[in-house]
């Protein structure tokens, strides 16, 4: 038993020190229909500011690129994302993205695009499973870095 808690311990405290959102940004995420995403460059500078269409589930964002894109490529190699909320300066965080090829997740996030999003609705540019299995879209999660929004 006490084998099992100490082996948990380190779990334990990296869900508990998990960053969360600051409340003005959680706010304007529940009824914002886009974010505006920034990638850092090697040189440490900030990439043109892009809008794109999102979900978010009370933990993370959730978007898809292709694989070649800046956006997917800088977050695969660990740099960080600068994201404002519902405007270009809407409410910021400076987030931790990884990219998922989860085809459920594309599933799940199909209904939310349709609910925001009227051309979605109409089956275009919605997250598709198909496209995840293929290789063809991948799926970035984004979460706050730690004391990261301003």
């Amino acid at each position: 038993m006490w084998l099992i808690l100490i082996a948990l311990t380190p779990l334990l405290l990296v869900v508990l020190a998990r960053a969360e959102f600051p409340p003005d940004v959680s706010t304007a995420l529940r009824t914002a229909k886009n974010l505006y995403v920034a990638t850092e460059r090697k040189d440490g500078s900030q990439s043109e500011i892009s809008p794109i269409w999102f979900m978010f589930d009370g933990e993370a964002v959730y978007f898809t690129t292709v694989p070649s894109s800046y956006k997917a490529k800088r977050t695969q190699l660990g740099r960080p994302l600068h994201v404002w909320v519902g405007s270009k300066d809407g409410p910021h965080f400076t987030g931790r993205g990884e990219v998922l090829t989860d085809p459920a997740l594309a599933e799940r996030m199909a209904p939310v695009y349709d609910d925001k999003y009227w051309i979605s609705w109409l089956g275009f540019f919605r997250p598709r499973a198909e496209r995840v299995r293929a290789g063809k879209t991948v799926i970035v999660r984004v979460t706050p870095l730690d004391a990261s929004a301003s």
